[in-house]
């Protein structure tokens, strides 16, 4: 195994240009700190001690844990520090007799033994696959299955936690110390776990390698070995543990990536890109030397249809290199390197941020461009997007039916990354293939999909969509016509019209000349220039990389407004295509008659009503970031008003539901918000009002 070495290269006589930099060979021989270097690679190793391993585990696979835990040292005598270093070392011989046992089983024998003990975990066909991994000769092998054997753990132990807790933690060492484990399996097991996978000052090895700090060769097998057999262990702590308590163990369903199509923006990698991918991989930068047998693994796995273990391995490697870049940019080598238990390390959580953490300018996202920190974000970090890595790592995907589609976006972005830092002659020759053109081409091109801002941007256009459906909905039959033109002579409805041409000639006023024209937008029926307009304005390229406080509380609030627009048209349709099929089977009492009738002609006032809102708020989205130049007072009536719009669209909700029916107060209600829009107006405090001029 490597020595811990440097993780800066060697300084010049002059300060060459952040490519040429990068473009350096690296002398990189790890990416682990001395301290963790020696924890990991060493201290397991220097009690020279032979365990019986019949002391350890019995011919019929039950675990012993007495002994494992006689290893665990303590720093008090209440036994509630753990002396990490030393139960390390006193745990290097146990591990080793375990992995020695493990490697002289076929894998029938380990199956019949271990098999049933696997059940718990919701994934037990994982660990033969680990038990195969252990006798194999390629370097990714072990870290990659180390990798979904703590994911799953994660997961299961997660599982048992909600026995007794209510509220699973999110992070894995909060969940090993919880008095809910520990109430399960015992203290002393929790604490075995926690040198293994759980604590900074231990092993760790969950963090190091899932945030790409260990390269393939750093990882002893023995650790490897000894987690397959602690989970049997655990399996059947918990078996006696329902058997006492007759609780009903159930796992949490996997979650499932909704939305696919979202997320592909680049096209299918093939297996002409995956040759200039291998080539790349020995003359990038941005692949670190000792890491090169992930990158071999990766596309491996890819030609092999193994997308999830693909991306697993895809994703550590996206972050060591990322951090490569992330301190060479911003002049700081050493965090390189793991950091020790007394600080954080740097991973995509810093690496991806505004700030560094002593507050100064993080220089990366500068470097590399709003698109490829906003392809990152999307992946990785907003709410609304798949969030990959923080999925994987806890064990909340199924890894048997992980989708390609997700696995070939990120590849393909990363393939972008690695030409990055390459020579002028390998860019060169790698853009005469077309495909790889193409890749550069999207990556330069990218928009963020799962930004607040472009998350509201696809709530309008869907809610637009609704809109349009109401034309389409049955009419009343002719014969009822009269009947229906007599409820029609309603004042406060002539009064909204009114307000609704005056709002929109004071938002025409606001428009470039000659560019926009909303007159006849609010037709009722929608004409299709209402429909363009919105698509025309949605697809306007807004800033959402770092977005200031206001402007995300603004469209939080536009959110909801557009997402109660959108209910109140689903209602609505749903309601009238109901009632439409009662009348005409002669189902309706008299007041329900009436009352539809009254709904019908709301629905005259409601489009154009909310034809407007919608317009507003995207109007008010375009100019989002106007916001920023408003004062405190004039920022909180700016809020003040938009809150006063969500409670109309609120309660227009609740009276637009079929078990309300409440028409003649959705006017009434309608009649009073369309006052406050047309007197904030009056003030030009809207953004649009704001603006100099509506973004290209």
């Amino acid at each position: 195994m490597p020595e811990a070495g440097s993780a800066g290269g060697k300084k010049g006589k002059k300060e060459t240009p952040l490519c040429c930099a990068m473009l350096t060979t690296d002398s990189i021989t790890t990416c682990l700190s001395p301290p963790v270097y020696d924890m990991v690679c060493r201290l397991g190793f220097e009690v020279k001690e032979n365990h019986d391993i019949n002391s350890i585990v019995s011919q019929h696979g039950e675990v012993c844990w007495k002994t494992i835990a006689g290893c665990m040292c303590y720093t008090d005598s209440e036994r509630q520090n753990v002396d990490y270093l030393k139960s390390v070392s006193l745990l290097g011989p146990v591990c080793e007799a375990v992995h020695t046992h493990m490697y002289s089983l076929t894998k029938a024998q380990f199956e019949v033994r271990y098999a049933l003990w696997f059940q718990w975990t919701n994934f037990p066909e994982l660990f033969p696959e680990i038990f195969v991994a252990l006798k194999s000769l390629q370097p990714a092998t072990i870290p990659l299955n180390l990798m979904k054997l703590t994911s799953c753990l994660e997961r299961a132990l997660g599982d048992v936690f909600l026995l007794i807790g209510k509220e699973c933690p999110f992070l894995l060492r909060d969940l090993l110390v919880s008095k809910e484990l520990a109430e399960v399996f015992g203290q002393s097991v929790m604490d075995v776990l926690r040198v293994f996978i759980g604590s900074p000052c231990g092993l760790n090895l969950r963090n190091i390698l899932w945030h790409g700090f260990a390269s393939p060769q750093e990882i002893p097998p023995k650790y490897c070995s000894t987690l397959v057999l602690l989970t049997a262990g655990l399996g059947q702590l918990l078996k006696s543990y329902l058997q006492q308590t007759n609780f009903t163990f159930v796992h949490r369903p996997f979650l499932i990536f909704t939305h696919l199509n979202e997320l592909i923006i680049f096209p299918d990698i093939n297996d002409e890109v995956l040759s200039v991918v291998e080539e790349l991989i020995e003359k990038s930068t941005f692949v670190l030397k000792i890491m090169i047998p992930f990158w071999e693994a990766i596309v491996m796995k890819f030609r092999s249809h193994r997308y999830a273990d693909c991306i697993v391995l895809l994703l550590t490697q996206l972050e060591t290199g990322l951090r490569k870049v992330f301190t060479t940019v911003n002049k700081c080598p050493k965090r390189l390197l793991t950091a020790e238990s007394t600080a954080f390390y740097t991973t995509f959580d810093e690496i991806l941020a505004k700030e560094l953490s002593n507050d100064k300018i993080n220089h990366l996202p500068l470097f590399l461009g709003e698109p490829a920190m906003e392809f990152l974000w999307d992946f990785l970090n907003h709410q609304e997007g798949p969030r990959v890595r923080d999925r994987l790592s806890h064990g909340e995907i199924n890894l048997n039916d992980f989708p390609r589609e997700v696995t070939n976006q990120l590849l393909a972005f990363s393939i972008v990354l690695l030409l990055r830092f390459v020579g002028e002659d390998v860019l060169s020759v790698s853009k005469e293939n077309a495909s790889i053109k193409t890749l550069i081409s999207c990556a330069n091109c990218y928009c963020s999909q799962f930004h607040p801002v472009s998350q509201l941007k696809k709530q309008i256009l869907y809610c637009e969509k609704s809109i349009r459906i109401w034309p389409q909905l049955p009419l009343v039959p002719v014969e009822h016509i009269q009947e229906a033109t007599r409820l029609e002579g309603n004042s406060k409805a002539s009064d909204c019209y009114h307000l609704i041409i005056k709002i929109s000639s004071e938002l025409q006023r606001c428009m470039p000349q000659g560019d926009y024209n909303l007159s006849n937008l609010l037709d009722n029926p929608p004409t299709a220039k209402w429909s363009l307009l919105l698509h025309e304005l949605c697809s306007k390229r807004i800033r959402t990389l770092y977005c200031p406080r206001p402007v995300l509380e603004v469209v939080v609030i536009l959110q909801k407004i557009s997402t109660h627009c959108h209910l109140v048209s689903d209602q609505i349709i749903a309601t009238t295509e109901i009632r439409f099929k009662q009348w005409m089977q002669k189902t309706l009492r008299s007041r329900q008659r009436q009352n539809y009738l009254r709904m019908l002609n709301s629905i005259k006032l409601l489009s154009p009503v909310l034809q407007l809102i919608l317009l507003l708020i995207t109007l008010e989205l375009v100019s989002i970031h106007i916001v920023n130049e408003k004062n405190a007072c004039e920022y909180q009536q700016y809020l003040k008003f938009l809150k006063s719009v969500l409670q109309y669209t609120e309660n227009l909700v609740t009276y637009s539901n079929q078990e309300k029916n409440k028409w003649d107060e959705s006017t009434n209600i309608t009649h009073l918000v369309l006052v406050k829009i047309l007197t904030f107006s009056d003030k030009k405090q809207m953004l649009i009002h704001l603006a100099k001029e509506i973004p290209k």
